[in-house]
């Protein structure tokens, strides 16, 4: 599966890398909302969960499910608005009035989208004013809970006093704690969007996209860029509705989730990962499939244990196990090809051994795959 974005005829100046500061907001209210997504930021999620005022953390708790197991694109706003070109705010108050520019039917339908349905729906009727469609969006928000329902009857009842109420909540939570992360991590969000923006103009499109994730490709016609994800979606980056292009969102607590915003009517958004120094890129699914089938042998586990040791011959390892040596070859080269395995040279020898750091990366590359 995978989520495709239609490029054809698009001139690289409408391809955008760009830092949100309220896309990073909402990705670290994700964090503090499902810790065990990000055991790498286990001290901060709960050191700020702990500072957090108890009425900070009941209006957090009343709209979660905006941020907790997917990502409403309430927080990319700028791609619903053509004359913003694809670049999300400077700030993070200019990213709220970006919000606050959304007219109520892209506001709710944003919002409902991901608390009362499992994908985008298709462009149709706004649930705002269309009495079918409310009722059926306040069935999927009852269906998912008392919160989600409450939350969906406030919305649709009175869009503008639900935009005033999550302005002030984001608000707040600059002042509780984004405003001390932002500081901290905006400089590198900006570099990493200048690499890749040179990257782009000086190596192309298909490089740009291997720096910013294993999980982006373009296609053999170089007209789609090709999202790895445990999802199925299309958008077409032409669209002039919001003006066309594509735009890239760096984020620093969003790993390991790579989100793309592909509904109708917007403009495609990556949100991915930024590169961090001594952090390991994410492995695509078809690599991480390729390494578990490849250890799903039980003779090829027995053999790893004697890889993990140290280097062993061929020979050896057909003694250890009681099969020949071409047999040991075919284990050997399945192991080698899901990057499991090293082989060298020593005189007439090859030596063979397990790689420790691409198997001890295997839980977390599943896990990354899983939560992409």
């Amino acid at each position: 599966m995978s989520v495709t974005i239609d490029i054809a005829g698009l001139p690289p100046e409408h391809l955008v890398f760009s830092p949100s500061p309220l896309a990073e907001l909402c990705a670290a209210l994700h964090a503090l909302a499902e810790p065990r997504h990000h055991p790498g930021l286990e001290g901060w999620t709960t050191a700020t969960n702990a500072a957090l005022r108890p009425d900070l953390a009941d209006r957090l708790c009343e709209a979660d499910f905006l941020w907790r197991s997917a990502h409403s694109d309430i927080d990319l706003p700028f791609a619903a608005l053509p004359d913003t070109r694809g670049r999300p705010g400077a700030t993070l108050a200019e990213d709220l009035d970006l919000l606050d520019r959304l007219d109520d039917d892209r506001f709710v339908d944003a919002a409902l989208d991901i608390s009362c349905h499992s994908d985008y729906e298709p462009d149709g009727p706004s649930r705002h004013v269309n009495a079918g469609v409310r009722a059926q969006a306040l069935a999927h928000a009852t269906a998912r809970g008392a919160r989600q329902a409450e939350f969906a009857r406030r919305l649709l009842a009175d869009p503008p006093a639900v935009r005033v109420w999550l302005r002030r909540l984001f608000e707040d939570c600059a002042e509780a704690f984004f405003d001390d992360l932002w500081q901290r991590v905006r400089a590198r969000l900006a570099a990493d969007a200048r690499h890749k923006t040179e990257v782009l103009r000086r190596k192309g499109l298909a490089r740009a996209l291997a720096e910013v994730s294993p999980a982006l490709a373009l296609d053999d016609s170089g007209t789609r860029i090709v999202v790895d994800k445990l999802s199925s979606g299309h958008a077409d980056a032409r669209d002039p509705a919001a003006g066309p292009g594509v735009t890239f969102v760096p984020s620093s607590v969003g790993r390991p989730h790579l989100w793309v915003l592909h509904a109708p009517g917007w403009r495609p958004v990556v949100h991915y990962p930024a590169a961090a120094p001594d952090v390991p890129g994410p492995g695509s699914l078809d690599l991480l499939q390729l390494r578990m089938e490849a250890l799903s042998h039980p003779l090829r586990i027995r053999m790893c244990r004697h890889l993990a040791r140290s280097a062993v011959t061929t020979g050896e390892l057909a003694a250890a196990h009681g099969i020949t040596p071409p047999e040991v070859s075919r284990h050997i080269t399945v192991l080698r090809k899901a990057g499991l395995t090293t082989t060298r040279r020593h005189g007439r020898y090859l030596l063979h051994e397990l790689d420790l750091t691409a198997v001890a990366r295997l839980g977390s590359e599943f896990l990354e795959g899983v939560l992409r």
